[in-house]
């Protein structure tokens, strides 16, 4: 026997109806294909998310270390007048 899910909501139940109306879908295949949907668009946005954080950290790691490299001395650029060398 399959599993069974109950939707108790009126909104969900008739979201769900007019769905498979539109599709031509029964009612449990409307709903299976919606949840497939939402669930691949919240994997990505998730994805995303951690790419970005991922990405943040490794801006944070470059700009720590360009701090440091900024208080070198740049005097081999220039002659004793002050023009670049």
């Amino acid at each position: 026997m399959a599993n069974q899910l109950n939707i108790k909501s009126e909104d969900g139940y008739r979201l769900a109806t007019e769905l498979s109306d539109l599709t031509g879908e029964s009612l449990t295949a409307a709903v299976t294909e919606a949840l497939r949907e939402r669930l691949e668009r919240e994997q990505r946005l998730r994805d995303r998310t951690a790419r970005i954080a991922r990405l943040a950290g490794l801006a944070g790691e470059i700009r720590a270390s360009l701090r440091l490299a900024a208080g070198a001395s740049h005097a081999y650029l220039y002659d004793d007048s002050g023009r670049p060398a």
